[in-house]
């Protein structure tokens, strides 16, 4: 960057949660059109996907003319493990991603469904950023974490959020009984989230081991026309369960007293 140089403005675009569900919702039903007009102007990206990034901004520009044509686009991805595994899983060096912005460009960083670097990839480049003088601006979209936190009843004064539990049944009672023990002893709330197709598996584990009084919520399709958020006791679980989430929509679980 030489002295001339002012460097861009690091954007946390949102995007919708519909991403992966049979249904595509409206964008401005979830975000305001000052988010879209922001995303409209920008012409360097930074995401987790290209195609799914590109799928974005073709939905941006049926309502606001896009800057730069689809195929000008200048979109970069993050590495393929901090997708998979996060950013403080891996360890990377996330300045090269920074180039644009210190050549002047503003730039959007963008995740599949959702706020970026909120349950999803990105943090590293937003710290890169501070570290390097960069001004960081997050639009405002939907946070599904949040939404469930706030729909669940559950405390919404001290919670955390756990990511991803672990897929081996003893690995997994393992983690239940250790964020359950978290919520008894502190009173906090406890939430994460699963892959789809394993929301059966993981409903039916916190059933199963989940002590009767702890409270036990489910938050799927937020945004979505299906939507559901239910929350009950274990034992009401266990008395007349209801159908698992289903295979294909995002579910937020919460656990708490």
């Amino acid at each position: 960057m030489t002295a001339a140089t002012t460097p861009g403005t690091l954007y946390l675009v949102p995007t919708p949660l519909d991403f992966g569900c049979d249904e595509a919702i409206p964008l401005t039903d979830v975000l305001p059109q000052a988010t879209l007009a922001h995303a409209a102007r920008l012409t360097h990206w930074i995401c987790e996907n290209a195609k799914s990034c590109r799928a974005y901004l073709k939905r941006v520009d049926a309502l606001h003319p896009l800057a730069a044509p689809l195929q000008a686009q200048q979109i970069t991805e993050l590495p393929h493990a901090v997708h998979k595994q996060g950013d403080r899983a891996v360890h990377w060096d996330a300045r090269p991603l920074l180039a644009p912005l210190l050549q002047g460009h503003d730039v959007g960083l963008v995740s599949e469904a959702g706020m970026p670097a909120v349950a999803d990839p990105g943090s590293a480049v937003v710290r890169a950023a501070h570290d390097a003088g960069i001004a960081v601006v997050p639009l405002v979209g939907p946070v599904s974490i949040l939404l469930a936190l706030a729909a669940s009843g559950l405390d919404g004064q001290h919670f955390t959020f756990n990511g991803y539990l672990p897929q081996g049944a003893n690995e997994r009672e393992q983690r239940i009984r250790e964020l359950e023990a978290r919520t008894l002893r502190h009173g906090a709330t406890q939430l994460f989230i699963e892959t789809p197709y394993r929301n059966a598996a993981l409903w039916q584990a916190l059933v199963r081991q989940l002590q009767p009084a702890t409270r036990l919520a489910r938050a799927s399709g937020l945004t979505l026309a299906q939507a559901q958020v239910l929350c009950k006791p274990v034992h009401a679980w266990r008395t007349a369960p209801p159908a698992p989430p289903p295979p294909h929509v995002p579910t937020v679980f919460a656990i708490g007293s």
